[in-house]
């Protein structure tokens, strides 16, 4: 499998003569596009709204990055670029690789808008993390497999969210939103978010 993993890295991994504008396109996705997450959360819970789906996403983003976090410390896997393979061009911590926590955090928001009914907006971040993932190989900071452990912690997430909704769900939701409308009263009144 490791020997799998160097070859593919090196098949996507950028080199010297990659053209600028796919160097470009590379950084935006490992840099900018992981920013989507937070705004569409909020435009999701201020303006749509769509606050289970919210809550939803969240819960699940929290047990994506908790498991993450466990795995990189039972299994520390070194990046590319601490092995001297391939070429490097996105600054990086020395930190474990696997899963990616960017990885895992862009494949647990798509996941949760295709678990909870928005294939759509589901389908639109799906490709996103693929760009996401992507980008963070081709830049070298990243194996292929960090990005397919990081969409297996993130389905894995999905399924423990569904479990935990199931019992708690609708009492957080609803606790939320009453904190939700007090702190925010003034702006609903004004109708400048939604109640």
């Amino acid at each position: 499998m490791e020997q799998f993993n160097q070859q593919l890295f090196l098949i996507l991994n950028a080199t010297p003569n990659s053209s600028h504008w796919t160097m470009v396109l590379a950084h935006f996705f490992a840099q900018q596009a992981i920013m989507m997450i937070p705004a569409a959360a909020l435009i999701g819970w201020l303006w749509v709204p769509r606050r289970e789906l919210i809550v939803k996403m969240l819960i699940t983003l929290c047990i994506a990055m908790i498991l993450a976090k466990i795995i990189q410390a039972i299994y520390p896997h070194a990046r590319p670029f601490v092995e001297g393979v391939g070429y490097q061009f996105l600054a990086h911590a020395n930190s474990d690789s696997f899963p990616s926590n960017h990885g895992t955090a862009a494949f647990a928001f798509a996941l949760a808008f295709i678990f909870w009914g928005r294939m759509i907006y589901g389908a639109a971040f799906l490709i996103i993390a693929l760009g996401i993932a992507w980008s963070r190989i081709y830049l070298g900071v990243h194996w292929p497999m960090d990005m397919v452990g990081g969409f297996l912690v993130a389905l894995l997430a999905c399924c423990l969210t569904d479990l935990i909704w199931s019992g708690l769900g609708k009492q957080v939701l609803n606790k939320l939103e009453m904190f939700y409308r007090r702190i925010f009263a003034t702006l609903i009144q004004r109708c400048w978010v939604k109640y």
